[in-house]
């Protein structure tokens, strides 16, 4: 299991059901521009699967490091954004709302 996957799930682990009350979002992980993630948030639930999803509504792009880094809580991930460490490709503003549903 690579480093990105093992991020991810510990993503799922930490979600907050009660903040996705009501959503249907995809959330797409592009990272280290070769391994594709999504984590599928619907009605308070979160499911994660491999590959692109065309049907994210935002797409997070960054390396291996900077993920692990804001999973962690050891880098902010505006301030990853900032310093172009990660893009947004779709929404950007549902991208704020990964905080709240994924609380450090």
């Amino acid at each position: 299991m690579s480093d990105a996957t093992k991020a991810i799930e510990s993503m799922k682990a930490k979600f907050n059901p009660a903040a996705a009350q009501g959503l249907d979002l995809v959330f797409g992980f592009r990272i280290d521009e070769d391994k594709h993630y999504n984590l599928i948030v619907k009605d308070g639930t979160c499911d994660i699967q491999e590959g692109e999803n065309p049907d994210a509504n935002v797409t997070l792009v960054m390396d291996s490091e900077t993920l692990e880094g804001i999973v962690s809580g050891n880098t902010d991930g505006m301030q990853a954004f900032m310093q172009g460490k990660l893009r947004a490709e779709g929404d950007m503003m549902l991208a704020m709302k990964l905080s709240e549903l994924f609380p450090v």
